[in-house]
Parts: C-alpha cells; structure tokens; sequence
C-alpha cells in the first residue's frame, strides 16, 4: 500500500507513542510492531499493518472488546469556542470519555449488524479480543456548549487508532494496526458538538467495517 509521506510519518509516531511512549526510530517501531512473530503486510483501508503469518479469522464468530483508551494530541490546546479561556479538565475529559464511548458504540453496532458478530464480555475459542486505542485526538474548535459564539472550520479533527487483535482463550497476537483519519468537509461548516460527534462516529464507524469485513472473508489475515 502506497503512503504519503506525512500520513505515514504522523501514524509511525502514534504507534511509537502508543507502544513505547518514548521511542526514537522507525527501526524501534517495527522491531515492536512485528514483535510475536508479526509481519508487515498490506490492508485495504489501513495505513500500517502487521499479522502473524499463516493466521486466520475464520474461527471468529463473536468479538471481545477492551474499553476504548483515549489519548490527545500534544499540540492540542484549546480553548473555549469563540473564547481565549482554556477547556478545564473537566471539559476535556467531557471530550474523552465520548470519544471512548462512540468508537465503542460504533464497533458494537457494525459488527454486531444484521445479527452478525455478538460483542460479548467472555473469552472462549470462537471470540476475538479487539483491544483499540486513540491516540492524537485533536478536535478543532471543541464546542462546550457555554458559549454564544461558533466557528467555522473545514474539518472537526483527526485521530489515530492503534489496535491489537488476539485470540482472547490463548492471548496470542494476530494483528497490530494503525490508522489515521481526519475528519473532513467538502464545504467549510459551523462546528458544534453534534458536528464533532457525526464526525467522529463516521470515522470509527469506517474502522469497525475494515474488521467486519476481514471477519466476513474469514482469509488468513497474514497473507498478501
């Protein structure tokens, strides 16, 4: 899969972030990403991926999901819409825990559609753990409902998912994932918290039907 530069530069350090927290090289990135035996392969739709070879989903009927962790951006600070105050802990938090809860929501319901893959709290052989994790969360112009004011921007934001599946009996690690997203407009629009949640759920929505579709196909998840 062909990446650009930037977008490859930007997840390469949200990985790095997620798993080290203070790595320096790509070299170190990858050693880390392969670890347990995974290779670099190629997915439709995600920038960096890498699976066990020889692994396969199709044993796959329910899923496990790990609450969702939530990360922003270290350039990220913001104030309030149409305000120099600064968001206080508890408005960002506010922001956090809804992001943590609409990308939960949102696998929940694509893969458990049209009767599907049940997400279920029990491990058992034919239930894959989707541990999931945003990192660079950055929301333009954050609305915190306390003001009059409103602006308009062209995108509400972006983040990066890291995500690990195993096999939730063994603990082994099939895959490691990550994918950046940013949320964008054709048209410049005024932001406010429905906009910043439409747009978040429509990028995680547009993860959980990458995993729904791998699971439909039930190929070996590491083959080219």
């Amino acid at each position: 899969m062909k990446l650009l530069a930037p977008l490859r530069t930007a997840c390469l350090l949200a990985t790095t972030l997620v798993l080290t927290g203070a790595l320096a090289s790509t070299k170190d990135l990858e050693a880390l990403m392969s670890k347990d035996g995974l290779q670099k392969i190629s997915v439709k739709g995600v920038d960096l991926a890498y699976a066990r070879p020889g692994a396969t989903l199709a044993a796959y009927k329910r899923v496990k999901l790990d609450p969702v962790e939530v990360e922003f951006s270290k350039s990220w600070n913001p104030t309030r819409t149409g305000s120099s105050l600064k968001l206080s802990t508890d408005e960002r938090e506010k922001i956090r825990s809804g992001v943590a809860k609409l990308v939960e929501e949102e696998f929940a319901r694509e893969l458990q559609a049209n009767n599907k893959y049940p997400v279920v709290a029990e491990a058992a052989p034919d239930v894959l753990r989707v541990k999931a994790r945003i990192v660079n969360l950055y929301v333009n112009a954050p609305d915190t409902g306390t003001g009059r004011s409103r602006t308009f921007v062209s995108s509400a934001g972006e983040m990066t998912l890291v995500a690990e599946l195993s096999d939730s009996t063994s603990g082994q690690v099939l895959a490691r994932v990550a994918d950046r997203r940013e949320a964008k407009t054709s048209r410049m629009q005024m932001t406010n918290s429905i906009v910043n949640e439409s747009e978040a759920r429509i990028i995680a929505a547009a993860w959980a039907k990458t995993l729904h579709k791998a699971l439909d196909k039930a190929q070996g998840i590491g083959s080219r």
